[in-house]
């Protein structure tokens, strides 16, 4: 009976117990939303339950982060500290692209597989880029790699750039038909 005591004490002593939560540590969860909506909490309850949060208040900061980006799916990025929630959103190129489109806020029940065909022009292209540098989201090293990537996703979204296919305008940017600044 003694050695069933020993195994008991070893196993539930200090060092075999999970750590102590430290208050002043920030934690980072990151999640996709679609901007304006509020999550369900069964989705948000096993990320967020842990650190002593609760779903339905993390759920409203989300909304409040969101708003401006109402009805386009975008990554927000939580940081949890002193049981306290920050929500920021960190755009990815898909989330500015349609947002640059400007097309009105669908119904996401009833309208499905929606075609984005709207044009953008090389001015918004190239501020997109800037926005996905500054942001530290493109590992490019200069500003040309950053507009071909942001060509690419009009590419998978489905819009046009400057009336041609993003494809064309790709070409045009390796060819160095586009005056593209150097920052």
């Amino acid at each position: 009976f003694g050695s069933r005591l020993q195994k008991f004490q070893t196993a539930n002593s200090p060092a075999a117990m999970a750590p102590k939560f430290d208050p002043n540590e920030e934690k980072y969860v990151v999640l996709r939303q679609v901007g304006g909506e509020m999550a369900a909490a069964s989705v948000l309850a096993p990320k967020v339950g842990p650190l002593g949060m609760a779903p339905k208040k993390i759920g409203e900061d989300i909304i409040k982060a969101t708003l401006a980006w109402k009805g386009i799916k975008v990554t927000v990025k939580l940081t949890i500290k002193n049981r306290q929630a920050k929500a920021e959103v960190v755009p990815a190129a898909t989330s500015l692209v349609i947002k640059e489109l400007k097309e009105p806020v669908r119904d996401r029940k009833k309208v499905k597989n929606i075609t984005h065909s709207g044009n953008l022009s090389k001015e918004s292209v190239i501020e997109i880029a800037r926005k996905m540098r500054a942001a530290d989201r493109s590992n490019a090293k200069v500003l040309q790699g950053t507009v071909m990537q942001i060509l690419g996703t009009c590419n998978s979204v489905g819009c046009t750039v400057e009336g041609m296919k993003p494809t064309d305008a790709q070409d045009c940017v390796r060819a160095g038909e586009w005056d593209l600044p150097d920052a």
